[in-house]
């Protein structure tokens, strides 16, 4: 598995890192936030996502960008993630396949953003669009795929895994829903597979409470990167922050 270097932080190397989301609706919501998330850089959040698609203001540019330039002196040096979820995987606005690329482009054009969250699902052309406008800007992809429904079986977790990384994408992400115990197996299996067969670093998470080990266990799994909450979850079975960076310190991952 190869690495990938966003501002100071490797992914694919070492412990797994924790990415702190960003929820919040009105800019002031989401600056206070950033001064959470600021203060433990390093000790519970070595990567922020600004979820855009809670943002009241996601579909002005201007303000995008105004507000881009505020995180990023709040969060100095820390990478950020921007990524609008759309509304079947798991986000709060309603968005046309359309409107969803053209956003895209603009979160790309967006000094401040060094990641961008392209879903798998939009369509294999188009992604293959957004990913070249993404690496023409100096982003990192991270592709992402979500069933907050069930768990597909093995087969299916690793083919759009392998999708992702023939569609260009420099990290690989999907998010299951458990129904039993056997189904997070079935992802933790799945990421253990593809650890030896992609050349792209993993980010793979069972969610809700049933899936909460995956979320810790990355060191053994492969995967590279596992979301600790803030103030607020972004998905179900999220561990808030500094606890989870205890956990990881305490299984003696390095």
């Amino acid at each position: 598995m190869k690495t990938v270097k966003i501002r100071d932080l490797i992914l694919g190397g070492g412990r797994p890192k924790i990415c702190v989301p960003i929820v919040g609706k009105t800019e002031s919501e989401i600056l206070t936030e950033a001064e959470k998330i600021a203060d433990i850089y390093n000790k519970g959040a070595d990567l922020c996502e600004w979820r855009v698609d809670w943002y009241e203001s996601v579909f002005s540019y201007e303000k995008l960008e105004e507000t881009a330039a505020k995180l990023r002196k709040i969060l100095g040096s820390m990478a950020i993630l921007a990524t609008f979820r759309t509304y079947g995987e798991g986000g709060v606005k309603p968005c046309e396949t359309a409107e969803y690329a053209e956003l895209v482009r603009k979160m790309c054009a967006i000094q401040q953003v060094d990641t961008i969250d392209i879903e798998l699902f939009t369509g294999d052309v188009l992604v293959r669009e957004l990913v070249e406008e993404a690496h023409h800007n100096g982003k990192a992809v991270i592709m992402s795929s979500h069933d907050f429904h069930k768990t597909p079986e093995k087969a299916e977790i690793m083919a759009r895994l392998s999708c992702m990384e023939a569609l260009g994408a420099d990290i690989l992400k999907i998010a299951v829903m458990p129904e039993s115990p056997a189904d997070v197996i079935t992802l933790l299996d799945a990421t253990v597979s593809m650890r030896a067969t992609l050349q792209a670093p993993i980010i793979t998470m069972s969610m809700g409470s049933l899936g909460m080990v995956s979320r810790i266990s990355g060191s053994l799994t492969g995967s590279c990167l596992t979301f600790g909450s803030m103030s607020q979850a972004s998905a179900p079975g999220q561990i808030p922050a500094e606890e989870l960076m205890k956990i990881l310190n305490t299984l003696g991952v390095s």
